[in-house]
């Protein structure tokens, strides 16, 4: 479909690009169509010639981030590997724009979340899950992914200026390993194993234990 640019060079690639970098700038709540415009140095109006509303707005954010993620391409790989490449794509795109994960729980971005269930949804049928099952297991990688890349995109907005992710994971180590053995046995086992952990690698290991319980289903 063709773009529609005005005189003064304005299109909705850019209109998007634009409210993209606000909304990792500040969240949602920074995404206005006023300070919007003042960005691109034009008028409410001209925005609206490209994009009807804010949803529609939100929406086309999410299509632009996760354009590679929404891209079919499961050629010359297995299922399993399929479902990871889907999983660690949104995982990347998530920690790049925290502001995702929220769309993709609700009804603004649904084009794109319909796409994502579906490409998984493909997967799990390939792995040879029984159908009355297949809603259930492709549902529930969804969720996972969704909970798990926000909650890591929360804790990066979070964190107390000026410490590394290393200090603050090592702080919280450092309590889990003081508490009480007979109250918390499982916790004081593996304070260790907390401080030096990789988020892309805890991530991974969920989705296989999913695709281990899918494989068992068949």
């Amino acid at each position: 479909m063709a773009t529609r640019t005005g005189q003064d060079g304005l299109s909705r690639e850019r209109i998007v690009e634009a409210a993209v970098a606000m909304l990792d700038d500040g969240g949602e709540s920074a995404l206005t169509f006023r300070a919007l415009s003042t960005r691109l140095k034009t008028g409410p109006g001209a925005i609206y010639w490209h994009v009807a509303n804010k949803e529609e707005l939100l929406a086309a954010a999410v299509q632009a981030t996760l354009a590679d993620v929404l891209r079919s391409d499961e050629a010359d790989t297995t299922p399993r590997d399929a479902v990871r490449a889907i999983a660690l794509g949104m995982f990347d795109a998530i920690d790049r724009h925290p502001w995702i994960g929220g769309q993709l729980a609700g009804l603004a971005s649904r084009s794109a979340s319909m796409r994502i269930i579906e490409r998984l949804g493909q997967q799990v049928q390939a792995l040879g899950m029984p159908h009355h099952h297949q809603f259930f297991a492709a549902s529930t990688l969804f969720s996972f992914i969704l909970g798990v890349a926000g909650q890591n995109a929360a804790n990066a907005r979070a964190r107390v200026a000026g410490k590394s992710r290393a200090e603050l994971l090592g702080a919280e180590a450092a309590v889990w390993a003081s508490l009480d053995p007979a109250e918390f046995p499982f916790l004081r086992g593996v304070a260790g194993q907390l401080g030096d952990h990789d988020d892309r690698e805890q991530f991974l290991v969920g989705i296989d234990l999913i695709l281990t319980g899918i494989g068992a289903a068949r």
